[in-house]
This record gives structure tokens, sequence and C-alpha cells, in this order.
């Protein structure tokens, strides 16, 4: 998944893509991080609001920076409530899953933050960002429920694990 990544069209076209920090059951995201950086596109994370499903995609200074940052409650590295930074908009959103279907859908971790994001993101003027999901062949379901607010995903790599 990370060949396919990285030598994808939409990948290499595009200078600001936004990406997950994985936990240990995801696609592993670090090395598409230090990709990013080496090529100099300009790389953002999620900041999770505890108390709301509220999420920004902020830049990230260096893929190094990860190590460093303060862990959330579910031991994610993000910026503090403090840490002011450009957000993302206008650009390629890598996203993670629990599960997929074939149509685009995705089942998330049932918190709303990614489909939340990508609404603000139509409102937007620069438009809606191009999304993909990142997943494990085990990953892909024939069918997954989907609510009215769940917004499809554009394309899914996966990789046999």
């Amino acid at each position: 998944s990370f060949l396919q990544l990285i030598n994808h069209p939409k990948y290499q076209s595009c200078q600001r893509i936004a990406v997950f920090l994985s936990m240990h059951d995801e696609v592993q995201t670090e090395a598409i991080i230090e990709d990013m950086f080496q090529k100099g596109k300009v790389c953002f994370i999620p900041k999770y609001q505890n108390k709301s499903r509220h999420m920004d995609m902020v830049k990230l200074t260096a893929a190094s920076e990860i190590h460093s940052l303060p862990l959330t409650s579910w031991n994610i590295p993000q910026p503090s409530e403090e840490d002011h930074r450009e957000e993302a908009l206008d650009t390629v959103i890598l996203m993670p899953g629990l599960g997929f279907d074939k149509n685009g859908n995705r089942l998330g971790h049932g918190k709303g933050y990614y489909d939340t994001y990508q609404g603000r993101c139509m409102n937007h003027p620069k438009g809606e960002p191009y999304t993909i999901a990142l997943a494990f062949k085990e990953q892909i379901c024939d069918a997954i429920p989907v609510a009215d607010n769940d917004i499809q995903v554009d394309e899914i790599l996966y990789e046999l694990k």
C-alpha cells in the first residue's frame, strides 16, 4: 500500500496532504509522512476535540515532530489545545477505518470526526478534498451499513497483511 500510494498520481501531484497517525491495528503511516517531507509536501495531521465531534487537520512541521507531541486518550500524538496551526482544506486526505466496501463506504470508530470534517470541507470555497482510505485486505467487506451523514471515500488502497 505504501508503494501504491506514493506512485499514485493524486499523491504525486498534491502538495498538501492530510494523514492520520496510526493506531497499532491500522496501516502504519510514519513512512508515508517521512516521504512527504522528503518530497517537500505540506503534511497535515488530525487534531481531535475530546468533548465534541470536531476535528481539524493541522500542519506538522517535521516528520520527527510526531515523537514529541502530547498523546490523546487513544495514545495518538496530536498538538495540544493551545497549539494553533495552519489548517489543511484543499488537500488529499488519507483516511483510516475499521472496514470498507467496494462502493467507498467506510466504517469508522463511530465518533463521526472524519464525516463531520468532510462535511465542513464540502462547504469550503476550495471544494471538497480527494479522499484515499488506507486499509488491509481483510478490512474490505461486501457491504458497510451507512447513515445519512456518512460520506464515501473516493478510493481505497489496501495491502495484504
